[in-house]
């Protein structure tokens, strides 16, 4: 399927996020509760996405670095699987999604009769970070185009453009869809299929290959043949 009309060129961004300390630390469950309740949002973004961002040599076992704490460092199996299973992506403000984490807390904690403490060397310490955005130089002016692109973006392209963008446009949508709406109603179809990847339970290589998918089985022509 082709665009019917023509758009601004989409331009592929790349980004690192740089980590800053709070000062904040917690040594058990009801210590994380209540830094919950004041720290910045942006610490709660931090600590659900910004794993995918930092080193990883073996694939992780949760998702998020308050149920990871939870498990190695309180050894609490219960609490850790409940703040696992916590999808951000279905919260439509880091403000709804830190009522529910700190909702999931208080019900172990009211279930607990002893407190599980970590070792002083073993405190949750809260981070907010600081996005950095690199110029790849690369951009497109057809959205077939998608096709060749982004299998070869980097993972980190793929992190600015499809999850941190949901934080940075007016309706929450990644920088692909806000991009193929500019065309018009034309590439409805795609806009659907891109709304239904989830991007909190994949590994960003995981996800790029999810969305090289979506897009080529759009533009089935332009798989084989190159795009002209």
């Amino acid at each position: 399927m082709k665009s019917t009309r023509e758009g601004r060129p989409f331009a592929f961004k790349d980004c690192a996020l740089s980590a800053i300390a709070t000062g904040r630390r917690a040594q058990n469950l009801r210590e994380l509760r209540d830094h919950l309740l004041e720290v910045n949002v942006g610490s709660l973004y931090y600590h659900f996405w910004g794993g995918r961002l930092r080193p990883q040599f073996d694939e992780p076992e949760y998702n998020n670095d308050f149920a990871a704490w939870a498990r190695h460092s309180l050894h609490d199996h219960m609490i850790a699987e409940r703040l696992a299973m916590v999808d951000p992506m279905d919260y439509a403000s880091l403000e709804d999604l830190r009522g529910e984490v700190v909702e999931v807390i208080e019900e172990r904690l009211a279930e607990q009769e002893f407190l599980p403490w970590a070792k002083v060397d073993e405190q949750f310490s809260f981070i907010r970070s600081q996005i950095v955005v690199f110029d790849t130089h690369r951009s497109i002016a057809d959205p077939a185009e998608l096709v060749r692109e982004i299998p070869h973006s980097s993972t980190s392209s793929i992190f600015y453009h499809f999850i941190d963008a949901r934080r940075r446009t007016p309706d929450g949508q990644d920088d692909f869809s806000t991009w193929l709406r500019s065309f018009g109603s034309v590439h409805n179809d795609l806009l659907a299929a891109l709304a239904d990847v989830d991007p909190y339970f994949a590994t960003l290589g995981e996800l790029r290959t999810q969305l090289s998918s979506v897009v080529g089985a759009y533009f089935p022509d332009t798989t084989s043949g190159g795009i002209n």
